[in-house]
């Protein structure tokens, strides 16, 4: 990106030692409010569901050459405001460039300097976006290096630099006051009262969870910034104006410090170092721009570029706002520090919102449990995989057991289960033999599934068995005198259970029998969705190594061990042929025409697409998002195929996408299911280690939520903001 503006786009004259401004080729518009375009429906826009999109900036600078740098950041502005940001940020003194040392204290330098504040200020009645510039000012006798907040024609205040670098190549008290020394807390400037200080919060009254502390440059450097206490005093948006000389290695520290104070502060951490056309006297620049949110990097611009930058990151107010209402240590600090964060002063400020449907530019995962980066992707499974073997060691130490009793149905969950039992024996030194594997088939068992746990069983080398429920399942039919007895195909709620029921009770008994204890198998997928008979079959067992594990990463589990090579060629085989078949309850028989040698139903079918069910999970359990914005954020993940990422393992005929009514039928099914008919499950499943950071749903770990609550206001948000059927 190269900037276009020319030089003599702006020039100033002095009269009387009063600085007087013309500005040129400004739109004609440039001294009246732009009108706001509505949105078609507000649920197209990233501003309705909490996010706001910042821009940060490095315009090319001229040496002490105020009239082209205020041309430039203009041309910036207008750039942020036509890409509907909401907040931009320059560098630090980016007005009369950084690095000209003693100029400083030259008056006719500060006071071009304030003609070209001024140019901002006028130019910016045209524009949306609060305008962030670094400027030499001098109040009270002292010159203080600022960060200037411009808004609509206004400045609403000023952040002088608090700690000023005096090592190595930096000297900034020979020409600087820091903030520490301001003995005032308002000055005048461009005519009007300004709040002046380190300690401002800008908040945004139409704009809930916003608030903007600005600081500058080597006040990130210190141990404990000045943004930190605004952070704790409620600063979701952490801004930096820096210059920021280049030397080998020192673009790595300004990630981990951006990404450090934004992860410690919960907040976003904006930063604009110095680029091209500072003096290179003695130093150089690469003006490097970044943008992160809790310490992930949205953002970041091109180090070296000759022209003009400018980067966008669409940050999520909300989110950082319900980090910090569950991190109860983030408000411990706050009361620590409570002088400090008390002294902070919120300045009221109304942001003008841009209309139209404003897409989210923002990286959203299709499979949050599961990146799409093979690195991170393998790194995760391996750390999952080795909680659960290490968690099932435990308790088999804890209890002085040697043998397990687990159920393979030939299914993901047990597949799953069945080879964390395997590694877990490999590293207790216990034989695989202790593991009692049975597979029990009943009325709707396909071949393929059958085939296939009887492969896995012989493939690890477990102890094998088979149980045919069919007989005992009968003789509770014809207990509780149920049609089926007389053959009527009748396949209802009790006839799926019975057999499920059937199922579980011979495992326990094997296990009382054996010495052994009953291993689940049931993943967190279905605790969400409550699609796990009470009491019974997958959500009953003594201990359960999926609890927290749900479908999607248990599908790329058994991917990474097939990969990693965890076992044989014979045992990779099985699993894959396991991975490519239906997921289902294989309780209802097949119907005339099927031959039954593959699962008649279809539990994707029943109860949504599990891909889409995870993506639903994740944001409602994890961050306490409201629905229609859940629904918003599948719709940007979901909703074209040919957008983002997705795991090099999954074919083309497997990348699916969804449009809104879709997401939005299926989210409300999930809502219902979720909040208001599952919980008493979740509230008496049995141990199971959490594994991410997703979340685990045992009452246990880190959810606690009523068996009788009503998913009303979830459904009525999704139904009053998400449109279409």
């Amino acid at each position: 990106m190269r900037a276009t503006a020319q030089a003599g786009s702006l020039r100033y004259s002095a009269i009387s030692g009063i600085i007087r401004l013309a500005v040129y080729g400004l739109p004609s518009s440039a001294t009246s409010r732009v009108p706001i375009q509505m949105p078609s429906h507000p649920f197209h826009s990233l501003y309705t569901h909490g996010f706001v999109r910042a821009a940060v900036c490095v315009p090319p600078v001229r040496v002490a050459d105020p009239a082209f740098n205020a041309a430039q950041t203009i041309e910036l502005a207008q750039r942020a405001h036509d890409e509907s940001a909401v907040v931009a940020l320059f560098p630090e003194m980016g007005i009369s460039s950084y690095a000209i040392d003693d100029l400083f204290h030259q008056d006719a330098l500060l006071e071009a300097t304030v003609a070209g504040v001024a140019a901002v200020v006028e130019a910016s009645r045209a524009l949306t976006p609060l305008l962030l510039v670094g400027a030499p000012l001098r109040f009270e006798g002292g010159l203080y290096n600022c960060g200037v907040v411009i808004h609509r024609g206004r400045v609403l205040g000023l952040a002088p630099k608090t700690y000023l670098p005096n090592y190595r190549e930096f000297y900034e008290k020979r020409q600087f006051v820091s903030a520490r020394h301001a003995h005032f807390r308002e000055v005048r400037f461009l005519g009007e009262a300004v709040p002046f200080g380190n300690d401002l919060i800008f908040a945004a009254e139409n704009l809930p969870g916003f608030g903007l502390h600005v600081e500058i440059c080597e006040d990130v450097w210190t141990p404990i910034p000045p943004s930190t206490y605004a952070a704790l005093a409620g600063a979701t948006l952490l801004a930096n104006l820096s210059a920021s000389n280049i030397t080998v290695g020192k673009a790595d520290y300004r990630h981990e410090l951006c990404a450090g104070q934004s992860g410690k502060c919960i907040a976003g951490y904006l930063y604009s170092a110095a680029g091209p056309g500072e003096s290179t006297t003695d130093l150089a620049w690469d003006g490097h721009a970044l943008i992160y949110e809790n310490g992930k990097l949205l953002a970041e611009s091109e180090r070296f570029a000759d022209g003009a930058q400018m980067i966008t990151g669409d940050i999520d107010i909300e989110r950082l706002v319900q980090e910090r209402m569950r991190l109860t240590s983030f408000h411990d600090a706050a009361q620590e520090h409570r002088d400090r964060v008390a002294a902070v002063r919120r300045i009221p400020c109304g942001l003008e919102i841009p209309g139209g449907e404003i897409g989210l530019r923002r990286r959203v995962e299709r499979f949050p449990f599961v990146p799409s980066d093979r690195a991170k992707r393998d790194e995760r499974a391996y750390e999952a995989y080795n909680i659960q073997v290490h968690g099932l060691m435990q308790r088999l130490r804890a209890t002085g057991i040697q043998k397990i009793v687990i159920g393979v149905s030939g299914g993901l969950d047990s597949t799953q289960a069945l080879i964390v039992a395997a590694r877990t024996m490999d590293r207790l030194g216990l034989p695989r033999t202790n593991i009692l594997a049975y597979t029990m088939p009943g009325f709707a068992t396909s071949a393929s599934t059958r085939s296939n746990a009887h492969r896995l069983m012989e493939a690890l080398g477990v102890s094998a068995h088979e149980i045919d429920i069919r007989p005992s399942a009968m003789q509770m039919f014809r207990d509780l005198g149920h049609p089926f007895v007389d053959e009527e195909p009748v396949y209802d709620i009790t006839f799926e259970n019975v057999q499920a029921g059937e199922r579980t009770s011979h495992l326990f008994r094997l296990a009382n029998h054996n010495h052994a204890f009953v291993l689940g198998t049931g993943d967190l997928s279905e605790l969400a969705l409550g699609w796990a008979t009470y009491g019974v079959g997958d959500h009953m067992s003594h201990y359960n190594v999926n609890g927290s594990v749900p479908k999607t990463l248990i599908q790329h589990l058994i991917r990474w061990v097939i990969g990693s090579q965890q076992f044989d060629d014979a045992t990779s085989a099985v699993l894959q042929a396991i991975l490519d078949t239906e997921i289902s309850p294989e309780l209802v028989p097949a119907g005339e025409g099927e031959d039954g040698s593959q699962p008649a139903q279809s539990t994707e079918a029943k109860i949504g697409p599990y891909e889409l069910q995870d993506f639903h999970l994740y944001y409602v359990t994890r961050y306490g998002f409201r629905p229609s914005k859940v629904a918003f954020l599948a719709l940007h993940a979901w909703g074209d195929r040919a957008r983002g990422e997705w795991p090099e393992f999954l074919p083309e005929e497997k990348r699916n996408q969804y449009d809104l009514p879709t997401i939005k039928k299926w989210l409300e099914l999930f809502l219902y299911r979720f909040f208001q008919i599952s919980q008493f499950k979740r509230s008496a499943v049995p141990n199971s280690p959490k594994v991410g950071s997703g979340g685990s749903l045992s009452p246990r770990g880190d959810w606690r939520a009523p068996s009788d609550s009503s998913a009303t206001v979830w459904l009525a948000e999704l139904r009053a903001n998400v449109p279409g059927e």
